[in-house]
This record gives C-alpha cells, sequence and structure tokens, in this order.
C-alpha cells in the first residue's frame, strides 16, 4: 500500500474494499479523529499463508467488520504500520494539545466577561493540556446575555448519549462538516464556545519520528478557538458533566509546513458573534492569519501528558 494515503487506508477498512481509492462524491468519507479500530479475533485463512484478523471499524457513520490478512494487519495488531498513524492520528492529526498557564484575568478576551468567580484562583495552569482534561472555557447565556468562564472537560459527550461511560468523546470537529454529523449539529447551532489559550502544539512527521512544535501569536498574547460544549447527565450518579471539542479547519501558511489541519482560531472581532445564537456562523471558521503566528521546535517530552511545565517551550535546535 506504498503512496496510499492515510484517509485512503481508513476508506479500505470502514468502506470494506480490497484496493486503495479517493471516496466518491455523496459517500461519508471516515474522519481519521473518529475511527476507532478493534480486533475480534485472529485466525488462519484457508489456502493461505500468515494470520488473519477480523477487524471492527467503528465511525461516527457506521461500523463494520472486515477482514484483514497478514499484507494489511501484519503480525499482530499493535505493529501493524496502519494502526501505528490511526493510533498517532488520534494523538496528533488535529488540535490534541493546549497551552493554557495563564490566570483567568487574562483570559478575559471577550466583552463582558466576569472572571471574579473565586472557583476559578486555583484552576491549573496547563503547559502540556491534554484530552480528558479540564480548561477553562467562556461561554454565553443565550437567555440572560451572560458571559462567563468555567470550567469543562474536553471530549466532548452529546446530551443524548446513552453510553454510561459516555461514548467516543471526540476532542475535535471539522469545520467543514460539523453543522452535520449528529454527534456535533446540535451542539454548533446552540452550544458554541472559546477555549483560550496561549498555544497549542502540532507535530510534524519526520524520517526520525514525530517532531512537536510550539505555535502561538508573535506577541504572546492570548487567543481564542471555536468550539462546542454539552452537557450529559451521568446515568450512574445522576450528575452533569460538562464536556466541550475543539474545532479544527485546513492548516494556514505557516502550520501548513508541517501539518495540513490546525485549531479553528477566531478573529476576536468575531467572538460575540460566535456565541451568539445564530445558528450557522461557517463563516467565521477560515484558517487563521498566518503573519501574526510564529512557530518553533520544542522538546519530544512534550509527547507525553506526565510533561507539563514551562520548560516544554524552548526552542531546541533541530539536527539533520
Amino acid at each position: 500500500m506504498a503512496g496510499v494515503s492515510l484517509r485512503q487506508e481508513l476508506f479500505v477498512l470502514a468502506g470494506r474494499g480490497a484496493a486503495p481509492r479517493e471516496v466518491a462524491a455523496g459517500e461519508h468519507e471516515p474522519d481519521i479523529a473518529q475511527v476507532h479500530v478493534r480486533v475480534c479475533r485472529s485466525a488462519e485463512p484457508s489456502g493461505k499463508s500468515g494470520s488473519s484478523f477480523v477487524i471492527r471499524v467503528s465511525s461516527a457513520h457506521s461500523s463494520v467488520r472486515v477482514r484483514c490478512i497478514s499484507s494489511v494487519i501484519k503480525s499482530c495488531l499493535v505493529s501493524c504500520p496502519i494502526y501505528k498513524r490511526l493510533r498517532d492520528a488520534y494523538i496528533c492529526f488535529m488540535c490534541g494539545r493546549v497551552i493554557q498557564a495563564s490566570g483567568p484575568l487574562k483570559y478575559a478576551i471577550v466583552d463582558g466577561l466576569d472572571v471574579r468567580d473565586a472557583r476559578l484562583d486555583n484552576y491549573p495552569r496547563r503547559y502540556n493540556g491534554a484530552p480528558s482534561q479540564e480548561f477553562l472555557i467562556i461561554r454565553e447565556n443565550h437567555q440572560t446575555g451572560e458571559r462567563s468562564l468555567d470550567l469543562l472537560k474536553w471530549g466532548l459527550i452529546p446530551y443524548w448519549c446513552e453510553d454510561p461511560k459516555g461514548g467516543r468523546k471526540p476532542i475535535n470537529a471539522k469545520s467543514e462538516t460539523v453543522a452535520t454529523l449528529p454527534t456535533f449539529r446540535d451542539a454548533y447551532r446552540k452550544r458554541r464556545c472559546i477555549l483560550p489559550v496561549d498555544g497549542f502544539y502540532e507535530w510534524m512527521a519526520t524520517k526520525g519520528g514525530k517532531q512537536p512544535y510550539a505555535i502561538a501569536m508573535k506577541d504572546r498574547s492570548p487567543f481564542g478557538i471555536a468550539a462546542i460544549w454539552e452537557n450529559w447527565k451521568d446515568p450512574a450518579t445522576a450528575e452533569y458533566v460538562r464536556t466541550f471539542a475543539v474545532l479544527t479547519t485546513p492548516a494556514n501558511e505557516l502550520v501548513g509546513r508541517i501539518h495540513d489541519r490546525m485549531p479553528a482560531i477566531l478573529k476576536p472581532a468575531d467572538y460575540s458573534r460566535w456565541l451568539s445564537v445564530e445558528p450557522d456562523p461557517r463563516g467565521l471558521l477560515a484558517p487563521f492569519p498566518a503573519e501574526p503566528m510564529a512557530m518553533w521546535p520544542i522538546s519530544k517530552r512534550v509527547n507525553s501528558p506526565q510533561n507539563d511545565d514551562e520548560e516544554l517551550l524552548k526552542e531546541v535546535s533541530l539536527t539533520d
């Protein structure tokens, strides 16, 4: 499968195809950030050498089973290149790490935002914020017009989810499909929010492995990323769990040097419209201009969420 894109490989699995192909018009293209691959069983294929695996591929659109012989799924799934790339994609394919290390006052980037809530005084500063953690989120109450800064968990659980564990908890939603996919469309229409950050991380694929980069504004000022939120009732505890997902766009000229996607950064003049009751402000979801932004290589220590300190932001020299 040399020369085949990851997106094509995914479609081979999810579409039962025997060979890579482009997604035809009108077909659902698997969303890499929302695909789960699981080995159901293994068996020896009759008349063929090597192992055979039955794989379940689940996405927002379907769940299918496909038999893959060793030419696709090697001796075990853990060593399979496709699986490794899928696993890495879930972490790094889109925005999967952010920097939110300033105090609440610095994140008062929206007019009329009240950040005097004492509950926020001791919130954790994150230099390597990762999914499943809590972050400060800007929301607007559409009934009162009040804007607040609240702690929400990264990984969206739709309000209608019946899975007692909360389901897939996607961390990203593509701006191109957020208005139509069932997992996101209600939150997009009614519950948009802003994730204020100091920066974010992306990874560039190299021969020596994935090289992380820090990305921020040149003046290091905070900025807002478009997001959506949900309020899900945990059936086990009857408590409400507030979660969010980050929207992404195609990369601009700067981020495009290392990656083809980036977070959907909002222009300050568009914050109010994004938080408003307007049902579909898709015009705001364009790649943010590259000129005000900076990007620099950093240590691979950032690959582990357990490393969460200011030293991560130091620029490193790259060797050929």
